[in-house]
């Protein structure tokens, strides 16, 4: 390797220079107060442990996204977080083991083995909540009016938010009597919206002819608040269980209107992301030229039973750091007050109580320039008939 390529870093691994990185450490702080502030208590899982528990419920797709190692003290595989959904879970199940409501939060990096999009990063910066024992329709309410405030949090003035469930797919395809192969190519046909295709197969797979009109609208009835509305009459005959998701959608678009005016709701039914590891409603956060999902989640309650303990459990997860690239935020200069060196004890004293006040304060080396140092400083620390003062530059 040649002194030229020892700097390359992997595709999809980047440095997080100065700026950048002053601006997502303060976001990740703001949102981790946020998250407090709404009586949500702070974990920091471990970034590998065994793939036996960290695997386990998520579906071949985090498998893929994971990178795994062996461990050289027992020979066993181990993984390299790519999701800490997952490790909350454990933590409530296993170390936690609370009876009633656990709220949980965190703010770490994870790793993929690939990006998820083209230019994406393979170590983004990963914020969210998990709630945990409560199973109501409340508690779902509760996140995706989190997520929206976490939006608004960071400063993005346009609340974009998808919703949909996987309760009227998974209802659809038990009363359908399809085999496990039938049910995951209908999946991915409707994930592609391929509406061709779609009906070909249906006609095919002669399901019964009210089911297969059912599975034909899925993906036509994405949109506003209309769409609930439309679905009623055409799910009209559709097992009890897709009215509820339905009913609970609504109730849903009613509360989350009314607390955040200024979002805007987009309903999809046949939005099935993580169908195998979601088992009610699912929802995503985007921004306008965008194109991936700035945040996700929705409710996961069997996730817990490979811990031996099937909590009811709903949660988000934000990408911080596309948040970060989205805001578009100009540059700041930094505030900071240079000081020319000089050895002399009371100085010292001033320039240790600038710095408890929250000031940020550059001390300069023998010979040292406020003009030389990289951190931009308007201000300076000087020494008038025996006092020191700050004096702007």
């Amino acid at each position: 390797m040649t002194y030229a390529e020892r700097w390359l870093l992997p595709d999809g691994v980047e440095d997080i220079l100065p700026e950048q990185a002053a601006r997502i450490e303060s976001l990740r702080r703001r949102l981790l107060d946020l998250y407090a502030s709404w009586g949500y208590e702070l974990v920091i899982p471990p970034l590998i442990e065994y793939t036996d528990s960290l695997l386990i419920g998520l579906g071949a797709d985090v498998d893929l996204m994971t990178f795994k190692v062996i461990d050289q003290l027992t020979g066993r595989t181990m993984g390299i977080r790519a999701d800490i959904t997952p490790q909350t879970a454990r933590i409530d199940s296993h170390s936690l083991q609370r009876d009633g409501v656990s709220r949980l939060c965190y703010a770490s990096h994870v790793l993929y083995t690939k990006p998820k999009s083209p230019l994406g990063t393979r170590s983004p910066l990963q914020a969210g909540v998990e709630l945990y024992g409560e199973s109501g329709l409340d508690a779902d309410i509760e996140v995706i009016s989190l997520l929206l405030a976490s939006l608004q949090c960071a400063g993005l003035q346009k609340l974009n938010i998808d919703i949909g469930h996987v309760g009227i797919f998974e209802a659809l395809v038990a009363a359908s009597g399809m085999d496990d192969v039938q049910q995951s190519e209908l999946l991915a046909l409707l994930q592609s919206k391929a509406i061709v295709d779609l009906n070909a197969w249906l006609d095919a797979a002669q399901l019964d002819a009210d089911i297969s009109a059912m599975f034909k609208a899925m993906p036509s009835l994405a949109g506003s608040r209309k769409v609930l509305q439309q679905a009623t009459q055409i799910f009209v005959h559709a097992p009890a269980e897709v009215t509820s998701a339905l009913q609970e959608l609504e109730a849903i678009a009613s509360i989350i209107e009314a607390r955040y005016p200024a979002a805007e709701l987009y309903f999809d039914l046949s939005e099935l992301r993580g169908y195998h590891y979601h088992t009610g409603l699912v929802f995503a956060a985007f921004a306008p030229g965008y194109g991936s999902a700035l945040a996700k989640g929705g409710r996961y309650d069997r996730v817990g039973e490979v811990f031996g303990r099937a909590r009811p459990a709903t949660g988000f997860d934000v990408d911080v750091m596309a948040l970060d690239k989205i805001l578009d935020q100009s540059s700041t200069s930094s505030r900071a007050i240079f000081v020319a060196h000089d050895e002399a004890e009371k100085q010292w004293q001033i320039i240790s109580d600038l710095r408890e006040s929250g000031e940020t304060v550059v001390c300069g080396f023998a010979g040292q320039q406020v003009t030389d140092m990289q951190l931009e400083c308007d201000r300076q620390l000087v020494l008038e008939q025996g006092q020191y003062v700050v004096k702007p530059l």
